[in-house]
C-alpha cells in the first residue's frame, strides 16, 4: 500500500496519495495548482497512474490542480453532488464509494466549512478536509458555511467513528500531520461545548478575516471544466436530443464510461456497452474491446458519462486511435436526464 501526505507551504494545504501497490492506479486527495509538477514526479517515481483526483469542496485559500491533473493525466476529476463547479466528470452523493484498484473510500457529506464539504473514509483513516482540524475546526463564515450544520457533520457523523481511526485534515497551520478521533474528541477545544446553540455562539464569533487567496481561488476552482466547444464545433459531439433521436440506430455503439457505481446509482441509457473510463487506453488499443467492436461492426463509437467531460476527452482518444467515427453525448447523463431521456437500471 502506498500513501503520502504532502505539505504546500503557501496555503499550508495537505494533500493525499493513495494507491494499492507501485505500478498501479492512484489517486489523489486535496491538490494544489501550484505543485502540479512534484505530484507528477512522484507518480512517474513510483509508476503509478493517476485516474481519480478529488476536492473535498471548493477551496478559498489556494487553486486547486483538478483541472490540470485532468489535462496532463486524463484522470477522473471528483466532488460532491452539491458543488457548484462548473463541470466535473464525476460527483459523489453521501455514503457512495469511490473505488480505484485495491482502495475504496466512503463518502461522507459534512456541510458546515461549505455546503459542498465531504469527508472520505479509508480504511482505519479519515480524510477531513476543512471540517475538522487537528484541535480546531474550519471556519462557518462564508461560501454558504453554516455552524449548525457543521456541529451536526462533526458530532454526528465524524465522532462516531472508532476512537482509533486516523484525522488527516485538510489543513494544519502549527505543524501537527495527524490525530485521532478519540484525541479531537477529548482535546479539541472547538469540541468541549455543552451542545450545538454554545458551539453556534463560539464559531459565529470568531470573527476571523478573510482567506489572503480567497478572491481569487474561489472564482478559479469554480471554473476548472473541460470545454466541450470545440469537440461540438468539430462535429464530433450529439446534444440530448439528437442521441435520443438516434437511440437504437443500426449504426451506432452507445459507450457508457462511468464507474459501476454511477452505473446503478443513476441509471444507464438502453442499450449501452459499460467501458469504464479508467480502462479506455486499453480498450481502444488494437485488439481493446472497444477498437475491435467498432472496427468489425462497422458501427460509430458514441461515448457518454455522467456531464460529458470524460466522454469529450475519449472521443479525441478514439480519433487518435483510428476510430474517425467515434462522438460523444454532450452534457452525458445529466443533459440526457434533463431532457426527458429514459433511463434503466444496468443488469
Amino acid at each position: 500500500m502506498i500513501f503520502r501526505q504532502l505539505f504546500d507551504e503557501a496555503s499550508y494545504t495537505y494533500t493525499y496519495l493513495i494507491a494499492s501497490r507501485a505500478g498501479g492506479e492512484a489517486l489523489i486527495i486535496d491538490s494544489v495548482l501550484d505543485k502540479v509538477e512534484r505530484y507528477l514526479q512522484l507518480f512517474d517515481e513510483l509508476d503509478l497512474k493517476l485516474v481519480k483526483a478529488i476536492d473535498t469542496h471548493v477551496h478559498a485559500d489556494h487553486i486547486t490542480a483538478l483541472g490540470a491533473l485532468r489535462d496532463r493525466t486524463k484522470c477522473v476529476t471528483v466532488m460532491g453532488e452539491q458543488s457548484g463547479v462548473d463541470v466535473v466528470s464525476m460527483r459523489v452523493g453521501d455514503g457512495d464509494v469511490i473505488d480505484i484498484e485495491g482502495v475504496s473510500l466512503n463518502c461522507i457529506y459534512t456541510p458546515g466549512h461549505t455546503d459542498d464539504s465531504y469527508c472520505f473514509q479509508w480504511e482505519d483513516k479519515v480524510f477531513t478536509g476543512d471540517t475538522l482540524f487537528i484541535r480546531g475546526t474550519g471556519r462557518t463564515d462564508f461560501q454558504n458555511g453554516d455552524a449548525r450544520a457543521q456541529y451536526e457533520s462533526i458530532f454526528n457523523k465524524l465522532l462516531i467513528l472508532p476512537d482509533d481511526t486516523l484525522v488527516y485534515p485538510g489543513h494544519d497551520y502549527k505543524g501537527d500531520t495527524v490525530s485521532t478521533i478519540a484525541e479531537e474528541r477529548a482535546f479539541n477545544p472547538r469540541l468541549q461545548v455543552s451542545g450545538v446553540d454554545e458551539y453556534v455562539d463560539l464559531m459565529n464569533g470568531l470573527n476571523l478575516a478573510n482567506p489572503k487567496m480567497m478572491d481569487v481561488a474561489v472564482p478559479a476552482n469554480l471554473k476548472i471544466g473541460l470545454s466541450q466547444d470545440e469537440i461540438e464545433a468539430r462535429g464530433w459531439s450529439l446534444t440530448a436530443r439528437e442521441a435520443k433521436a438516434a437511440l437504437g440506430a443500426d449504426d451506432m455503439l452507445l459507450i457508457d464510461l462511468r464507474d459501476r457505481g454511477e452505473r446503478e446509482r443513476h441509471g444507464q441509457i438502453a442499450g449501452s456497452i459499460h467501458a469504464p473510463y479508467t480502462d479506455l487506453a486499453e480498450n481502444l488499443g488494437s485488439g481493446g474491446l472497444l477498437h475491435e467492436l467498432a472496427t468489425s461492426s462497422g458501427k460509430h463509437l458514441v461515448f457518454y458519462c455522467a456531464f460529458g467531460e470524460r466522454s469529450a476527452m475519449a472521443v479525441q482518444a478514439a480519433r487518435d486511435a483510428g476510430l474517425e467515427d467515434a462522438r460523444h453525448i454532450r452534457g452525458g447523463v445529466d443533459a440526457w436526464r434533463k431532457d426527458n431521456g429514459p433511463l434503466e437500471t444496468p443488469v
